[in-house]
């Protein structure tokens, strides 16, 4: 749900569904340790593969890229993508800068139903064989009485995918749902990053309030916030058009 932008050439990434272990980890690049391997006594980790589409902008700059949110994909911005390759070009006066795009460093538990979302999801229950319209109005039928809200609904949905006749989720529902307090919560940071930093909010979502300010101000010093007039949660959905105008404002392109 946190978006990192940069300079032009535009990049979105997601995380590969259940990706399989390589059987070698990738070399540490040079002058590099502990990359893949374990030190000092820390657990060993091994990069995951993401999935990513490129929108090559006119000049060869560090990238713009976009991190969709929790359930999303990077399908969810392509639109927004080909908008702001559009509206780029060279500015090598262009600094690193980060866009939060209606989050806080804060807990989120309290405002999010995405516990409940994940819930009824699991129980989705939808035979194999049958045509895609009919596993998506099945599905959607057993999603209804929990989820009220169709646009929610249809986000959702887009999650749904079939394989050789099977339809499922292409995210792991087990696993987001074991690990809910920690999606939710924040870690514990006590160095501020001391760039240019926009929270960029829906006018109608709790997700960044006043009482997120402080904490706000105390990790980017140099963060400005902006809400956007009739923008939910999802403001890049409800309000494109002024979504795109706030981000090239901030980053100062035409």
């Amino acid at each position: 749900m946190r978006r990192w932008l940069g300079r032009p050439r535009l990049c979105l990434l997601q995380a590969a569904r259940a990706a399989p272990r390589p059987r070698d980890p990738p070399r540490a690049p040079a002058g590099t340790r502990g990359w893949c391997g374990s030190a000092a006594g820390r657990p060993s980790m091994t990069p995951l593969p993401l999935s990513y589409t490129v929108f090559d902008g006119p000049a060869p700059q560090p990238p713009l890229v976009f991190l969709h949110g929790l359930l999303g994909s990077k399908g969810n911005f392509r639109a927004i993508a080909r908008a702001l390759v559009q509206r780029s070009g060279r500015k090598p006066d262009l600094v690193e800068r980060l866009v939060s795009v209606d989050i806080s460093p804060t807990e989120s538990v309290t405002v999010t139903n995405f516990q409940a979302y994940i819930s009824a999801m699991r129980r989705v229950s939808i035979p194999s064989g049958i045509p895609r319209s009919t596993a998506r109005r099945l599905a959607e039928d057993q999603l209804r009485p929990v989820i009220q809200v169709s646009a929610v609904r249809r986000f959702l949905l887009t999650n749904l995918v079939e394989a050789e006749g099977q339809y499922m989720w292409r995210v792991n529902l087990e696993a987001i749902s074991h690990h809910m307090a920690n999606i939710m919560g924040f870690p514990a940071f006590h160095s501020p990053y001391p760039g240019p930093t926009l929270f960029l909010a829906g006018s109608d979502s709790p997700y960044v309030s006043s009482e997120d300010y402080p904490e706000i101000e105390r990790l980017f010093p140099e963060a400005e916030i902006q809400y956007i007039s009739g923008a939910g949660h999802w403001v890049h959905a409800d309000k494109s058009q002024e979504f795109i105008t706030a981000i090239c404002n901030f980053l100062l392109l035409p």
